[in-house]
């Protein structure tokens, strides 16, 4: 699980991993990633940036049915952390 090994960077470099994980073949996943980051990126958390990390192992079509809030998220996707990134992703 990428998240796992990542734990151990220090928070800039989480954030900047993160930023990079956030460039997807989707361009509509960009978008609202990158408005994402704009909103929210200098309030950050650690617990924000596990529920991001969680949401970027999705792939495009996934991660994007979830935004738009076609589908609920489950699995993983489905945890207390995600869900709050989730929400925050569906507001920008």
């Amino acid at each position: 699980m990428p998240g796992a090994q990542a734990t151990s960077l220090p928070h800039a470099a989480r954030l900047r991993r993160l930023r990079w994980r956030a460039r997807r073949g989707l361009l509509e996943n960009d978008l609202v990633l990158e408005r994402f980051f704009a909103a929210h990126e200098s309030r950050l958390g650690e617990d924000e940036i596990a529920g991001l990390d969680i949401l970027l192992d999705l792939d495009d079509n996934e991660l994007l049915e979830l935004i738009l809030g076609r589908r609920e998220p489950d699995g993983p996707a489905a945890g207390e952390l995600a869900r709050r990134v989730l929400g925050l992703l569906r507001g920008v």
